[in-house]
């Protein structure tokens, strides 16, 4: 069935939901140990029609044979196969909040009249900030999927359950509900383990105490001290721009979607899925000229004291670089320089999977060697490729960066999903990156 045919035809049917009284959980549902809020994908629309950009309508006039409107099409849903988590207290079975006046997407409907397009509204379409205007004409509410998997963790779970619940559900992060205070104060995710794991590990003969028996709300109190931050999140109404600034602003991978009404959290933002969104759209768009320059002109990508392992690097020495460096993934390289792998933060949680993390003194050769069946290698490319294809790769490819290789396939850099949308969105915006990303 399809989910999506239009924004407009969206909007109807999640007023009539909301007519119907279809319920949706609030925090005080989420407070067990574990909720999972799980629904049953949908199949994509099989057509897309051109969207009206970028997202204002233009004053009606009286009707004429030759106009026709050009509605903004919904993307596909990405919903995954859900499973509830093992420690769950609790499940509940919810959708997409329908639309109210205050969290409604602004009309992307208007009139074309083919004499009123002219040469330079065609010039102005095909400046390099067309990407930048799309973001900004878009709200974060246009990009959550009507249905999908969140897990929530109380801040009272211990923390070996807490990752247990995360590799059992497929995730790599959860939003941390706090009781006391009835409100959402962090998040929980894969470097929370790494950290651990690198703070308290002192060899295959000493239990990781800390692992067994913390809190996650005693771990945040020792690792975070007197640091604690305000968690950072975004609300359904602010633009899909200000999510994208805000993940490269603050260097982080994941940006949850907060209700400001109700308080619940809808939905994970992340690089990944921005950029998908954006992808949906390229081909209907002008395309920027920058898009067919390359790598090496456009200076996209790290290239310089480029973080990496050996295949018999222990884990334990792995783990640091990940903490020291804040880097997402290291290329494996061998003797020669030629990249044969990567390991990145999300294998580190196989650790917890195999429960083998007491033991990191092993390679990462040996720890690789449980990885996925469906893991494809390393995703590469080289610096005079064009942006273009670049962006098409990464996307298909559902990976979170490639590594830039020379003709002997030596590593030299790195382009990660933050230095893609850095390019498309914020660098047009007159917006240049401070600082390395921790991508």
């Amino acid at each position: 069935m399809k989910r999506f045919s239009s924004l407009r035809g969206s909007r109807k049917r999640k007023e009539q939901d909301g007519r119907t009284g279809r319920r949706q959980s609030e925090p005080h549902g989420l407070l067990g140990s574990t909720s999972s809020v799980t629904s049953p994908p949908t199949t994509p629309p099989t057509h897309v029609t051109k969207p009206a950009f970028p997202g204002k309508t233009s004053r009606r006039q009286p009707e004429r044979q030759d106009e026709r409107t050009r509605p903004l099409s919904s993307p596909p849903d990405t919903g995954q196969q859900l499973s509830p988590p093992p420690c769950s207290s609790s499940s509940f079975s919810s959708s997409k909040p329908p639309l109210t006046p205050s969290s409604a997407p602004i009309s992307t409907s208007r009139l074309v009249s083919p004499t009123s397009i002219t040469v330079s509204s065609a010039v102005e379409e095909s400046e390099s900030d067309i990407y930048m205007r799309f973001m900004k004409s878009h709200k974060c509410y246009d990009i959550v999927p009507t249905s999908s998997k969140l897990v929530v963790f109380d801040t009272t779970l211990q923390v070996k359950k807490a990752f247990f619940a995360l590799v059992a559900n497929g995730v790599r992060a959860a939003p941390l509900w706090e009781t006391k205070k009835q409100s959402f104060v962090g998040m929980l995710t894969i470097t929370d383990f790494i950290n651990i794991l690198h703070r308290y590990y002192k060899s295959p003969m000493v239990q990781i105490y800390e692992l067994e028996e913390h809190k996650i709300e005693t771990w945040r109190e020792l690792y975070l001290q007197e640091t604690f931050k305000p968690l950072v999140n975004i609300s359904p109404d602010a633009s899909i721009f200000d999510a994208v600034y805000s993940l490269i602003k603050n260097k982080i991978h994941r940006l949850p979607v907060i209700d400001p009404v109700s308080g619940n959290a809808l939905y994970i933002l992340t690089h990944k899925r921005i950029l998908k969104f954006l992808q949906l759209f390229v081909c209907e768009m002008p395309k920027p000229a920058f898009m067919k320059q390359t790598l090496e002109e456009l200076g996209v990508g790290t290239y310089s004291n480029i973080a990496f392992i050996h295949p018999d690097t222990p884990i334990i020495k792995a783990l640091c670089i990940f903490v020291e460096r804040r880097v997402s993934a290291l290329p494996v390289v061998d003797e020669s320089g030629k990249v044969v792998d990567i390991y990145s933060k999300f294998d580190v949680i196989n650790l917890a999977a195999e429960k083998t993390y007491n033991n990191l003194d092993i390679s990462v050769t040996q720890a690789l060697q449980h990885r996925s069946q469906y893991f494809e290698g390393v995703m590469k490319c080289n610096r005079l490729e064009t942006l273009e294809t670049i962006v098409d790769r990464i996307v298909k490819a559902e990976v979170h960066r490639l590594v830039v290789v020379d003709e002997n396939a030596s590593i030299v850099g790195i382009v990660s999903l933050s230095d893609i949308l850095q390019a498309l969105v914020l660098t047009p915006a007159g917006l240049e990156r401070k600082g390395s990303s921790a991508e």
